[in-house]
């Protein structure tokens, strides 16, 4: 890729930083947006028993409440970072948000089940827009340096704490009241969505709407690419509370050898790779694959795509063994999570001030690090001998801010060198290799613990135990919990290992500071 600095860019193509005094507001409302979207993937899922019995659900559907919104969200924001590049990042992050906030009063008021799950897909589309576009905003508004760094890791943290706070969130209106507090879940998001998109235009600068149509052969084969391969990862992992067992603790009804989810993951990877040979000969790309083209850009979208993922498993497999084996309730566990939001905003507090002076490459390496040791950590636990405050919080708190140390420079690296008119669609890839690698992290680990439970139930029932003994079900359930921290700590580090040997990128180039002709790109 050539070599490209700020200073080449024609005017209409630089960045416009906001006034100074809108800065700080300007941040409030971006993050108060993508803290609506990402919180949105878990605040339901506590309500999930309610909503089924009060919509008449069947129990196998139940996870679309869950996974539509997921499929949506990770398939179409590839279009919603270019369609900001391309009308405008200000415009369409308004439109996310709207779309969002209608979505979420029709969730609120849904009558039936077709409602609510076409609602949930809506929600996904409004994400799409608004979350790549908030990202590229943050690059756009803030002039690098101190500010953006700050700006990244108040950005970073709120997209860590989201599930944590959205477990919480959800576990409290849904005990206002069991039969109409689910609603809230949805209804609290539309006085939220409503006001990001009034204030948009009074607190962040307009954006260049660039030259060029959509190129639609790339979108259709890009988003149903992607659509594709998130349906089938996600039938893998079928997250419907009510059918976890011992045999079954991911909850799946599908599994890896469901030959609908193996069609729609091989279709999903044939429109991918036919999408890249696409974008590679069409002059108005969706997706430039000169964004892949620096070293340092794409470590970031790897170890962002491996990352989450041990983190969303963390969330997910955590939750479900404070719950079943140690016997907390749905609002308990919601805040057995917090110290985790207390150490997101630790780490990446400390990492948006560190990377000044840091490379890097020492802050996520160090960061993953931490964070692989915390699943290590919870892979000692003990069935019947566990304590809250001695074999929990501290890994959770070890977890977050190693995610906090690992989340803001791998951003500011993800987006730094972009051009300005593809700031959107460089946000969109590390928005997608989040959702995918969630996903698909979950997935594999949920068979990685499938695995080892189904094994250990029948080694207990070879050598005596009633099968139909809760604490049979619940030790199998445990060893299979606590081999899926094992694999995901070793996830971790290997993108630690990678971070390591191939980020090359120094601190004075992300600060802004580099010499003139120099970029990561």
């Amino acid at each position: 890729m050539p070599e490209l600095t700020a200073s080449d860019l024609p005017e209409k193509e630089q960045a416009r930083p906001a006034a100074g005094k809108h800065l700080g507001w300007a941040l409030v409302l971006i993050c108060m947006a993508q803290l609506m979207v990402v919180l949105d993937s878990t605040i339901a899922n506590i309500a999930l028993p309610y909503i089924g019995s009060d919509l008449s659900i069947d129990a196998s559907n139940l996870s679309w409440i869950v996974t539509g919104y997921a499929l949506a969200f990770g398939g179409l924001l590839l279009l919603g970072g270019r369609l900001g590049d391309l009308y405008g990042r200000r415009r369409i992050f308004m439109v996310g948000v709207t779309v969002f906030a209608v979505a979420s009063a029709l969730g609120g008021i849904a009558q039936n089940e077709a409602m609510l799950l076409g609602s949930r897909g809506l929600q996904g589309l409004g994400a799409a827009l608004a979350s790549p576009t908030a990202l590229a905003l943050i690059t756009t508004t803030f002039p690098a340096g101190p500010r953006r760094n700050r700006a990244f890791s108040v950005f970073a943290a709120m997209s860590g704490i989201g599930a944590a706070i959205g477990l919480v969130l959800g576990g409290w209106l849904t005990d206002l009241d069991p039969n109409w507090g689910w609603r809230l879940t949805f209804l609290i998001n539309v006085p939220i969505g409503l006001a990001a998109a009034y204030f948009a235009p009074r607190l962040l600068p307009d954006t260049d709407h660039h030259a060029g149509t959509l190129d639609l052969p790339g979108a259709v084969l890009g988003t149903g690419g992607l659509l594709a391969l998130v349906f089938g990862i996600t039938r893998t992992s079928n997250l419907d509370p009510g059918t976890i067992t011992a045999t079954n603790p991911s909850g799946s009804t599908y599994g890896w050898g469901d030959p609908v989810a193996v069609t729609a993951m091989v279709l999903g990877v044939v429109a991918l790779i036919a999408f890249v040979l696409t974008e590679a000969r069409v002059r108005k790309p969706l997706m430039p694959l000169s964004i892949f083209a620096s070293r340092a850009r794409a470590v970031a979208f790897v170890s962002m795509m491996i990352t989450p993922a041990a983190m969303f498993a963390m969330f997910f497999f955590l939750s479900l063994y404070v719950q079943n084996v140690m016997g907390y309730s749905p609002l308990r566990t919601g805040f057995a999570f917090l110290p985790f939001a207390v150490g997101m905003v630790f780490g990446a507090t400390a990492s948006s001030k560190l990377i000044s002076k840091v490379d890097p490459r020492f802050l996520a390496g160090t960061g993953t690090i931490l964070a692989g040791l915390a699943l290590f950590g919870f892979s000692r636990l003990e069935l019947g001998h566990e304590s809250y405050w001695t074999d929990i919080v501290p890994f959770v708190v070890l977890m977050s801010i190693g995610m906090g140390l690992t989340f803001v420079p791998m951003t500011l690296v993800a987006v730094h060198g972009v051009r300005t008119q593809d700031a959107g669609i460089g946000s969109g890839v590390l928005n997608t290799m989040q959702q995918v690698g969630g996903a698909l992290g979950l997935a594999t680990l949920s068979a990685v613990a499938s695995h080892f439970t189904t094994g250990k139930l029948g080694e207990l029932v070879s050598s005596g135990s009633n099968p139909a003994d809760p604490l049979t079900g619940l030790t199998a359930f445990a060893d299979g919990a606590t081999h899926a921290f094992i694999v995901g700590a070793f996830m971790i580090w290997t993108a630690s290992l990678i971070i390591w040997a191939l980020l090359n990128v120094k601190h004075t180039e992300l600060a802004g500071d580099a010499p003139e002709g120099v970029h990561v790109g």
